[in-house]
C-alpha cells in the first residue's frame, strides 16, 4: 500500500482536530527523525486510534492517560496503562479503539461546538429507525470525559 502525503508532516504542528491513523507502526514510532518533526501543543485537541496510541506516547501526550486500545499491545503502552473502554480522553487527548470512531467524532464535536450542536449533528448521520438511542448512546460513552458545565444535566 502506498500513501502519498497532501501536506508536509509538519502541517499537523498547525492542524485541529488532529485525528491519527491507526496504522502506525513500532518502526514509524522508533523513527525519531520523522516525530522531531512534529512539535504538536498539548492544547490542541489530538485523538488516536488503536496503534496511533503508540506515536502519541512517544510524543509524550499521554503522560499516564490509559490508552484505549482494540486488543492487546503489549508492546504499545506500558503494562497497567490500557483501558478497556471503547474511547478515553483527558482534556484535549483522546483515544480509542477500532470501530470506535463515532465516540471520537462525539467527544471532539461536544468538545468542539457543545452538547446542543453535537447532538443535533449526530442525529443527522445516525442510522434510520435508531437516531434517538443512538445518539443517546454516543453522548453517555463520552459524558465521563467532558466537563460537566458542557452536558445538560442528566436525568
Amino acid at each position: 500500500m502506498t500513501v502519498q502525503a497532501q501536506r508536509p508532516l509538519e502541517f499537523a504542528n498547525e492542524a485541529t482536530p488532529d485525528l491519527r491513523q491507526r496504522y502506525l507502526h513500532r518502526a514509524v514510532a522508533q523513527n525519531s527523525a520523522l516525530l522531531d518533526r512534529l512539535q504538536l501543543d498539548h492544547c490542541q485537541m489530538i485523538g488516536a486510534q488503536c496503534s496511533g496510541a503508540l506515536l502519541m506516547a512517544r510524543l509524550g501526550l499521554l503522560a499516564d492517560m490509559p490508552a484505549a486500545l482494540t486488543h492487546d499491545k503489549p508492546w504499545l503502552i506500558e503494562p497497567g496503562c490500557a483501558s478497556r473502554r471503547a474511547v478515553h480522553a483527558r482534556g484535549p487527548i483522546a483515544t480509542r479503539g477500532c470501530l470506535a470512531a463515532q465516540y471520537l467524532a462525539a467527544w471532539m464535536m461536544v468538545r468542539g461546538v457543545g452538547y446542543a450542536a453535537a447532538a443535533k449533528a449526530l442525529h443527522h448521520v445516525a442510522p434510520m429507525g435508531e437516531k434517538e438511542a443512538y445518539v443517546a448512546r454516543l453522548l453517555e460513552v463520552v459524558r465521563p470525559f467532558i466537563p460537566a458545565d458542557q452536558f445538560p444535566p442528566a436525568g
